[in-house]
């Protein structure tokens, strides 16, 4: 599975453990989960869906994403 969660972290300036402790797991697995070695539950999905503020569909992929650069130029 695909994430954007590195990126999203990044550009909230937020540590492993700080997203951790927001979606009530390890910092270990959301290093995991940004290398594409664990696939979300559900729930956790959607707690991070909600950290975000986002839909799921713009963290979580079976495809790889679209560079952001190339989608926001596509969309003008």
């Amino acid at each position: 599975m695909h994430n954007r969660l590195g990126v999203l972290r990044a550009e909230r300036n937020m540590s492993r453990q700080e997203l951790a402790l927001q979606v009530g797991v390890n910092y270990q697995t959301i290093g995991y989960l940004e290398r594409g070695d664990y696939a979300p539950s559900l729930e956790l999905a959607f707690r991070l869906s909600e950290v975000f503020g986002l839909p799921l569909e713009m963290i979580f992929s079976r495809e790889p994403f679209e560079p952001l650069s190339l989608a926001h130029l596509r969309s003008n």
